[in-house]
């Protein structure tokens, strides 16, 4: 009977010591559906200018900058290109040593001209130290007078003195002399070409002076028209006095430019970059 229950014992322990073949799988993880409930993302946290903005009831900077309000309005006035906008034009300052400079070298050419009050038309329109000239040079008058900057009867002055009254000699005669120079538009405040639209014109800062036409000692008047064919001495006085213009002026416009400029030479002393000048 012992012995019996030796055996039996014995037989449990051998069989509960014996290993299985394979061991556990795992267990395969569910397909879900397209209607598996997804997590919502969460709303955007509003920065701190937002929460501000909202609090204050005030737009944030950076639609105030683009010209937006609240709501996606824009505030009054606003426009979507700021090329529109356009600067304010000021009046140019005149260097206190060049004018007194410019103001000697016109006395001593003899010039008659009386310095006049500052002039501000407004929308860049005037002259800081304007002056009035009746006479270019001795025996030259400037008719009708004509408000300019110094720098502008200066440089129309010695275009006078050193071109126009030389090739006045070699074209009528040794006798010859420039008695006037008659001006169609110095200092006015207009748009270039007398235009509704686009850039000041240089008559309105005083820079510029448009020449009609010169009149002789012996009364004979020399007009300014399209000469370009000309074979005359006139049309060769025209050419002449044209091209050296542009050795005094930094803008020459002669009746072969445009339309605009058919009766008249334009010279003014605008400043470009690199001292770039414009003859036409």
């Amino acid at each position: 009977m012992r012995r019996t229950g030796i055996i039996l014992v014995s037989a449990f322990l051998l069989s509960g010591a014996t290993l299985p073949e394979t061991g556990p799988r795992p267990v395969p993880k569910p397909v879900t559906g397209g209607d598996q409930p997804m997590p919502r993302p969460k709303p955007p946290q509003p920065q701190a200018d937002d929460a501000k903005a909202k609090e204050s009831g005030e737009p944030h900077k950076a639609q105030e900058q683009n010209g937006a309000r609240a709501g996606g309005e824009q505030r009054p006035g606003w426009k979507d290109d700021i090329l529109d906008a356009r600067p304010v034009l000021a009046i140019e300052k005149e260097d206190p040593k060049e004018y007194a400079a410019c103001l000697s070298e016109l006395k001593s050419l003899g010039s008659t001209f009386a310095e006049v009050d500052r002039m501000d038309e407004g929308k860049g329109c005037g002259i800081d130290k304007p002056v009035k000239v009746t006479a270019i040079l001795p025996g030259v008058t400037l008719k009708p007078e004509g408000v300019m900057r110094c720098e502008a009867a200066l440089a129309l002055a010695r275009w006078t003195k050193e071109t126009a009254a030389p090739a006045a000699r070699s074209a009528f005669g040794a006798e010859a002399r420039i008695v006037a120079l008659n001006q169609a538009s110095t200092y006015i405040c207009r748009l270039r070409n007398n235009a509704d639209t686009g850039k000041i014109s240089e008559h309105a800062r005083g820079n510029a002076v448009d020449i009609a036409s010169f009149t002789l000692g012996d009364g004979k008047a020399v007009e300014i028209q399209p000469r370009d064919e000309d074979g005359t001495l006139t049309g060769a006085f025209q050419r002449a006095v044209t091209a050296s213009a542009c050795l005094y002026f930094t803008t020459v416009l002669d009746p072969g430019s445009d339309a605009a400029h058919e009766d008249h030479l334009h010279l003014d002393v605008i400043e470009r970059r690199n001292g770039y000048r414009y003859c036409r």
